[in-house]
């Protein structure tokens, strides 16, 4: 008689040894040999063999209830201060027996995606994690799975949100469009190894596109017209600010991105219709030189130069 089939319940993260916590979704990691084709003398068809093995990105899909070990191993990925993890990903039956897991090697952030924020909205939001290994297996798992975080901890609504900058009135900021942070790996295929290891390279920090009520526009217009129109766009007018993910009580902080080295570079009112009873609103645009993730309301940092990119590396042999 065939196995069974079961129906997937939930999935946990582990980071080193560390439960994590569950994930709203997985894709990806699976293994992939590229195929060769080869003329052979004047035979009509050609010969094919397999080359060099790869391995897709992990993409994860998680709330604020994560545990902090994810959030820092974001931030040393944005602070240039990179590392390599290895994990699993439990797939679980709706009993949270686990039933597989997806391991992962050597694993750098490559992409973070925070979701758009907007205080009209009532629907539960998600961070985005995407991430490169080395190399990943699939493995059989046994026993109930347990996490020292809480599966329905801290459901955050994108509504929740609050945005600081230095010298602004950011009192009626309604929406703030999605963040991606990417940083880019090249894969050093020099040698014999079967699995070749991957090295950061360019990290790149996105604009902002925030909207706000016209109403309380008027320090942003003044900026703009100081630092664009009329030209005084040194370092020193550049300012500091974050974004901070709220609880639903508005009061505690689940989460912070710590913006520095803001600059403006457009603002302008949005598309209105007449007899519209819709708020007026403008949407400026900012450049930013770098983020930092905090996690659980830590307090900010002053403003400092990142530190020389460094890596600390994984316990885990590099496989010929």
């Amino acid at each position: 008689m065939p196995a069974r089939s079961y129906v997937a319940g939930n999935f946990q993260l582990v980071i080193d040894g560390v439960k994590c916590g569950f994930l709203k979704s997985v894709d990806g990691g699976a293994a992939v040999a590229e195929v060769i084709s080869e003329s052979v003398g004047s035979s009509y068809f050609a010969k094919k063999h397999l080359g060099q093995i790869s391995y897709g990105p992990l993409v994860l899909q998680f709330g604020l209830a994560m545990s902090k070990d994810v959030f820092d191993w974001i931030n040393a990925s944005w602070s240039g201060n990179y590392s390599r993890k290895n994990g699993a990903v439990v797939a679980t039956d709706h009993k949270l027996d686990a039933v597989s897991q997806r391991e992962f090697f050597n694993a750098l952030v490559t992409e973070t995606t925070i979701p758009a924020l907007d205080g009209s909205s009532k629907n539960p939001a998600y961070l985005t994690l995407k991430f490169a290994p080395e190399y990943t297996r699939t493995a059989k798992a046994s026993g109930k799975v347990t996490s020292a975080v809480g599966k329905g901890d801290k459901l955050w609504l994108p509504s929740n949100f609050r945005v600081t900058i230095d010298g602004l009135d950011c009192t009626r900021v309604s929406a703030v469009d999605s963040i991606t942070v990417k940083q880019s790996v090249a894969t050093d295929d020099i040698g014999d190894a079967r699995d070749y290891m991957r090295e950061p390279t360019k990290l790149e920090f996105p604009n902002l596109k925030i909207t706000l009520a016209e109403s309380s526009a008027k320090s942003w217009f003044d900026w703009f017209d100081d630092f664009v129109i009329k030209g005084n766009s040194g370092e020193s007018k550049e300012k500091n600010g974050s974004i901070a993910f709220l609880s639903a009580s508005l009061k505690d902080e689940l989460l912070r991105i710590d913006l520095f080295n803001l600059g403006i570079f457009r603002i302008g009112p949005d598309k209105t219709e007449a007899n519209s009873d819709r708020m007026t609103t403008v949407t400026a645009h900012l450049y930013c030189e770098r983020m930092e993730l905090h996690a659980g309301g830590a307090a900010p940092k002053a403003l400092k130069a990142p530190r020389a990119a460094g890596v600390t590396r994984a316990k885990g042999k590099r496989r010929r």
